[in-house]
């Protein structure tokens, strides 16, 4: 077969959203040559128009460890990539209505996995004391005084400005249409016909990324979901942490944030169908009023603002809530990292780190067993023979 060398490349990854691009990042420092195809543009669908969250609170305790290496290296992102994203350690407050709740918040403060965190669960008036401007209804509410908030649609342009600057080849507008392995290596053709080679496969392809791995026998329960997205006129800046409520109720599930030039970004409570063929995903204004009241009950003052934009994304969420991350149980040389349920952004840099590692090393020392996408696997039927 041949095969222009431009397009061969020890690693090839598919999606240069933050997964991706941090991958390409790390993957370039520990030496291996990668080619870093994206259909549309660095960063445009999930990566680029969620929330912004820098949070590990909240998160499945298998995913903890992760989320902390990924803060380890938020904490340093200026002198690693030479961009800053950002980035806010003003800590992530968690507060609930239900008193019934409450519980809930002190269980998982006291888990072993979140002690890096160390959390502080306040109730009552020391709760309106510290944070003053909550509403009535609030509670209480757990504080994570390391977590923060950053800029999404800086985040993944950035690492991938840093791995072209380490040597990798990026190259956007590149709908990837089949991928096989017909011999020692990959095989990644292009709908335009451009053919693409190397001996390991990563595939970061968000909400698209069961599409790829159906073709290795790996199908994944994945369904398509958007962020229902606000930001408000610029406000005097009085809101330093993140906040967002919990509650089992998805019409109670706002969550907001302020930046320094004073507009305040908002989200949840709703979430938009996008279209993965079209890759179109729109706000709804329904979603939006819903999201004003629910605003106005978690914070008073604001109550009566200008909302200037609204937006959504286009989000891959799995049936557990889990994402797909890790080697394929079917083909060597073949690994994932898709399908984050909305919950990606601050992960994105920890996440490449460990493919990275994973990819070049055959190990890693994070946990990713409650990510393995074989437990997704279709029980093979006995054979009723004899």
């Amino acid at each position: 077969m041949s095969q222009n060398a431009a397009n061969q490349a020890d690693v090839i990854i598919v999606g240069a959203g933050i997964m991706g691009s941090a991958s390409a990042f790390f993957l370039r420092r520990r030496g291996l040559s990668v080619l870093l195809l994206e259909r549309d543009q660095v960063g445009r669908f999930a990566s680029g128009t969620n929330f912004g969250n820098v949070r590990r609170q909240g998160r499945y305790l298998s995913q903890v460890a992760l989320a902390t290496r990924s803060r380890g290296i938020w904490g340093r992102l200026p002198e690693l990539i030479g961009d800053d994203l950002e980035f806010i350690p003003g800590g992530h407050l968690r507060v609930v209505y239900d008193p019934s709740r409450i519980a809930m918040l002190h269980e998982y403060a006291r888990a072993p996995e979140t002690a890096a965190l160390e959390l502080q669960v306040l109730e009552g008036a020391a709760l309106h004391e510290k944070f003053p401007y909550l509403g009535p209804e609030v509670v209480a509410g757990s504080y994570a005084p390391h977590d923060g908030h950053a800029n999404p649609r800086l985040a993944a342009p950035a690492f991938a400005r840093a791995a072209m600057r380490e040597g990798v080849d990026l190259q956007e507008g590149v709908e990837i249409t089949q991928v096989t392995k017909p011999g020692g290596d990959f095989l990644v053709q292009a709908a335009d016909g451009r053919r693409y080679q190397a001996p390991r496969l990563l595939i970061t392809a968000g909400a698209w990324g069961s599409r790829l791995s159906s073709q290795f026998g790996e199908p994944v329960p994945i369904e398509t979901h958007g962020p229902q997205m606000g930001v408000t006129e610029p406000l005097p800046y009085a809101f330093k942490e993140a906040v967002g409520v919990s509650s089992p109720l998805v019409s109670e599930t706002i969550y907001f944030r302020q930046i320094p030039r004073g507009n305040v970004i908002f989200g949840g409570c709703f979430r938009t169908r996008p279209d993965l063929d079209t890759r179109l995903a729109r706000a709804e204004p329904h979603g939006l009023l819903n999201q004003l009241t629910q605003l106005r009950r978690l914070a008073p003052a604001l109550g009566r603002v200008n909302v200037i934009r609204t937006w959504s994304g286009v989000e891959g969420y799995i049936a557990d809530d889990l994402p797909i991350m890790g080697p394929s149980s079917q083909v060597p040389g073949l690994y994932y990292a898709f399908g984050f349920c909305g919950a990606g952004f601050q992960l994105g840099p920890g996440v490449g780190d460990t493919m990275a590692e994973l990819i070049a090393t055959g190990r890693t020392d994070t946990p990713l067993a409650a990510f393995d996408v074989a437990r997704f696997a279709q029980p093979r039927r006995e054979s009723l023979a004899g």
